[in-house]
């Protein structure tokens, strides 16, 4: 579904990626994890075109995608779920989740899919017309994957969705992330919660310093035992 073929980008002058090659199968949860300041949030946004490729190829659905505009790949079913959630705090929920709704694929379907959104999510339905701002950590990712999912995405981008969750919202952000999946969403799963995304990870990646060091199913990569002192302190 999506191939990056030796991509490099960065920031002014400074290169962050160097020459960066992952593949997304359909249908399944391909992780990628690594440390802090990895390169890998820079690598979400470039494929989602809101930074620019310097140099190599972005493919999606069979199409070069490298050019194109991040509404246009929008367009396309291709949808990032941001890292820190980057809600508007002054509008209201359902305001938030019909923000998710603007192209022209996902408004055909827009009233049936706020509708499954209300069904997985039941609080968010509860809290509707309540400030984003004033809900909770986990709710507030609710709602930010809410408003991805009204996008109707085929590939679903997801970067660090259990940041700053407390470990019991943390378990239910991971099923929820399986459900999703098995709804037949294509998922692109970006954590420092090394174990657990490995565990749902059809295959998965290991970056450091910009660059790929590693990549398996996420069950090889798990038992690695380089992996596992790198991230895991085993």
């Amino acid at each position: 579904m999506l191939t990056v073929s030796e991509l490099v980008t960065g920031y002014g002058e400074n290169k962050v990626l160097f020459g960066v090659s992952v593949e997304v199968a359909q249908g399944e949860i391909t992780g990628l994890v690594g440390s802090n300041a990895a390169g890998k949030t820079t690598l979400m946004h470039t494929i989602s075109g809101v930074n620019k490729v310097w140099a190599g190829k972005i493919e999606f659905l069979g199409r070069d995608i490298t050019a194109l505009s991040p509404q246009d790949r929008t367009e396309m079913g291709l949808i990032q779920c941001p890292e820190g959630r980057r809600l508007f705090p002054s509008l209201n929920v359902y305001e938030n989740l019909l923000i998710g709704a603007y192209s022209k694929r996902s408004k055909k379907n827009r009233d049936k899919v706020l509708q499954k959104i209300y069904e997985m999510f039941p609080i968010l339905h509860e809290r509707r017309y309540q400030p984003a701002g004033l809900l909770s950590g986990g709710e507030q990712q609710m709602c930010a994957i809410g408003r991805s999912l009204m996008g109707d995405p085929t590939l679903l981008i997801m970067d660090e969705p259990s940041l700053g969750l407390a470990p019991i919202i943390v378990q239910k952000m991971f099923e929820i992330i399986e459900e999703i999946n098995k709804g037949g969403v294509t998922i692109f799963l970006v954590e420092q919660n090394v174990r657990k995304a490995l565990s749902l990870s059809s295959h998965a990646y290991a970056m450091e310093n910009g660059r790929i060091t590693m990549q398996g199913t996420g069950q090889e990569l798990l038992q690695d035992g380089n992996l596992r002192r790198a991230y895991l302190g085993i």
